[in-house]
């Protein structure tokens, strides 16, 4: 098979698997991202496996999966937010953070908003405040209609009040 058409098989393989995925069928789903990986390893498949790891509650087969996707492509931001997020759902805080300031520096990444969100969870569970406000407001200044950015953010303002 030429490289065209393994990346053409491997895109229809992540397409059925993303479409399993948004229909709660994560077994099916995961089958499917494997065989798209199996075809043609891409950043992509192993992130979104790996999220789709995490509905299951795997959190350190999500965390390994994303891993996988950085090896594949170091530019992809994905992956870094992603396993700041897991490690913060596994109250891992300090692990989280560089992984969550990679991701808002990579190069290939959307949406940009987030990590610098999850930094400010990160903040404001350590009770840096001033710290989690700047990543809140930095989060807003890239998507001025982010709801959570906004609402962690109006919560920081009654607290200091």
């Amino acid at each position: 098979m030429s490289e065209k058409d393994s990346l053409t098989t491997a895109i229809a393989f992540f397409q059925k698997a993303h479409e399993y995925q948004m229909n709660g069928e994560f077994d099916l789903a995961i089958e499917y991202y494997k065989r798209s990986i199996e075809v043609y390893p891409t950043a992509e498949a192993y992130t979104f496996l790996g999220w789709t790891y995490s509905f299951q509650g795997k959190l350190q087969e999500a965390i390994a999966e994303c891993k996988k996707a950085i090896e594949v492509d170091p530019d992809f931001g994905n992956p870094y937010n992603d396993i700041g997020a897991y490690l913060i759902e596994l109250e891992r805080y300090d692990e989280a953070i560089p992984w969550l300031e990679r991701a808002t520096l990579a190069k290939r990444y959307e949406p940009r908003y987030y990590p610098h969100y999850n930094l400010g969870r990160v903040y404001l569970i350590k009770g840096m405040i001033k710290k989690a406000l700047e990543e809140f407001q930095k989060a807003l200044e890239i998507y001025p209609d982010y709801p959570l950015a906004k609402e962690a953010i109006d919560k920081l303002k009654v607290t200091l009040n």
